[in-house]
């Protein structure tokens, strides 16, 4: 009996030995040195989602085949005289520019948009404030090429040209010979484009390209402007049927741009439309030709050189004859203007 009393008494010092060790769990390593208590919290949902998340990869960033272009700018020019004996007139001018493109390249598939704004005045001394430049264009290239290296395109394109104010000849500023979509052109047709990956540069070829001018104030279009069909008046001058607003071509069009860094911060940009109507005046060309240097002196600040040359038959400049009679003389004429200036360009 003494017996099974001592093991019962030893059975339970044991167990108390393993629920003191249990409640106070020290590590001791072979070398007889102690490290500090480890306690392991409950392994609640919470803590299983958190492991999880750091075990799995978080998803890749989505992909995008857009890519984009914001740049606005103003270009000064200016001549101040203080008693300068070879005289001149005190003057200043400022156009500002807006430049924005989007573009959308995946596969096979690449769809190019730009939108071109400017507007310039020109104030000198003794006069009243001229425009020095207004444009609105809006370029839409949409292609399609069949194998995944080639730099050939199947394309459609889609050109639209207007002004923003009326347009004068200067100094007469009664009678406006231009306005806001009068002209207005519109582009539209189909061909093959050439752009290769590795450089800035694209040409563009159409066999059928249709050609829409707007004159949408009637008095420009009753005078016939830029090739609208003009009015047809009786012997007393009064109006038997009034000009045409629209105007119809179908052609050919050629288009090309081409930019390129030529020296360190001088860049050089080339832009040219070649367009010819079947039906009127087969090979006649209108050109639209403009040429740019920009020299970039830092981040901001920019110099700007360039030369914009058009020509096209259906716009007819008036010129005063003075003789022993008044007359007047109308017909095309080379269209030329020039650029030079510094100023201030932002991009975002």
């Amino acid at each position: 009996m003494r017996k099974i009393v001592s093991l019962i008494a030893a059975v339970f010092c044991i167990y108390g030995l393993e629920a003191q060790e249990l409640l106070n769990p020290i590590n001791t390593s072979s070398y007889g040195v102690q490290s500090l208590p480890v306690q392991i919290g409950k392994d609640t949902s919470k803590t299983r989602h958190a492991r999880l998340r750091r075990l799995v990869p978080p998803p890749p960033a989505p992909v995008s085949y857009w890519t984009k272009k914001n740049e606005m700018g103003i270009v000064l020019s200016q001549a101040a005289f203080s008693n300068w004996n070879a005289g001149g007139n005190n003057s200043i001018s400022g156009i500002s520019s807006a430049n924005f493109v989007r573009a959308y390249k995946r596969g096979n598939v690449s769809w190019n948009n730009e939108l071109i704004l400017k507007y310039g005045l020109n104030s000198q001394e003794d006069q009243k404030l001229r425009k020095a430049d207004d444009a609105i264009e809006l370029n839409s290239t949409f292609g399609y090429r069949t194998h995944p290296k080639s730099d050939w395109y199947y394309s459609g394109k889609l050109t639209f040209k207007t002004q923003f104010t009326n347009g004068y000849k200067y100094p007469d500023r009664d009678n406006p010979i231009s306005k806001f979509m009068a002209p207005g052109y519109l582009f539209l047709g189909a061909g093959t484009e050439f752009s290769p990956e590795e450089e800035k540069f694209k040409a563009y070829f159409s066999p059928v390209t249709m050609k829409a001018t707007y004159v949408l104030d009637q008095d420009l279009a009753n005078q016939g402007a830029f090739g609208v069909e003009k009015a047809i008046y009786d012997a007393e001058d009064n109006i038997i049927r009034e000009g045409k607003q629209t105007r119809t071509e179908v052609g050919i069009l050629i288009n090309s741009q081409w930019e390129k860094e030529i020296y360190r911060n001088m860049h050089f940009t080339n832009r040219v439309s070649l367009y010819t109507d079947y039906l009127n005046d087969f090979g006649n060309v209108d050109v639209d030709w403009e040429v740019t240097f920009n020299l970039v002196v830092n981040e901001y600040v920019k110099a700007n050189v360039g030369a914009h040359i058009k020509y096209d038959n259906d716009v007819k400049t008036r010129e005063l004859e003075i003789s022993e009679n008044e007359t007047f003389a109308y017909g095309p004429r080379l269209q030329l203007k020039q650029i030079l200036g510094v100023g201030v360009s932002y991009m975002f």
